[in-house]
């Protein structure tokens, strides 16, 4: 199963029906067309499951439809069993960006979590998940593939938010307070504590 969050709205590609979904049975590429015309509408609330008995064939089929963008990033924990998030955008938000060129994802997510927050020498403990995000800019929709690692940092340098990317604050959350910040965070970082 995969979930597509878009406008924080969810598109879940699967084998079966699901309750509390708009479930539609993938037959043809046409249902995939008609759905890119129809997903501007769907709002915050709203779950499409679009379902088949070849999951991995329809979600080839699914992604041919969009430009892929890679991401890593992590889920990274301190000494104290903290987890660090950044504050971009009016929403608390966890390290990550795009995965360059050549670049290795495992790398990737060191180097975006070491430049969006000021630190160094964090090390990844293994992967955790991917999650999916559609969004529409420059006339295209992307599908951006996001490659989580639960990393550990050891050190005590002093956060630094990377302002260029719009990163207002970085800051370690105990367990409470990161539940406040997941709370207001996007759906595809809920899903990550899910």
């Amino acid at each position: 199963m995969y979930k597509v969050f878009f406008n924080e709205g969810q598109i879940i590609i699967s084998d079966k029906e699901i309750k509390n979904a708009e479930n539609i049975y993938y037959n043809s590429d046409s249902i995939l067309d008609l759905l890119l015309i129809l997903i501007d509408g769907i709002n915050p609330e709203t779950k499409i499951n679009l379902y088949s008995e070849n999951v991995e064939l329809l979600w080839e089929k699914f992604c041919s439809k969009f430009n892929i963008i890679y991401a890593a990033g992590g889920v990274v924990k301190n000494k104290d069993n903290q987890i660090l998030f950044i504050h971009r955008l009016g929403k608390w938000d966890l390290p990550k960006g795009k995965v360059e060129k050549g670049e290795e994802y495992e790398s990737a997510g060191i180097r975006e979590v070491e430049e969006e927050c000021g630190i160094t020498n964090v090390e990844i403990l293994n992967f955790r998940k991917n999650t999916y995000h559609l969004y529409f800019q420059n006339n295209v929709y992307n599908l951006k593939i996001t490659y989580w690692y639960d990393m550990i940092y050891d050190g005590n340098e002093k956060l630094i938010p990377q302002i260029e990317e719009n990163i207002d604050k970085v800051e370690w959350k105990d367990e409470t307070e990161s539940q406040k910040a997941i709370n207001q965070s996007y759906s595809n970082i809920k899903e990550l504590f899910a």
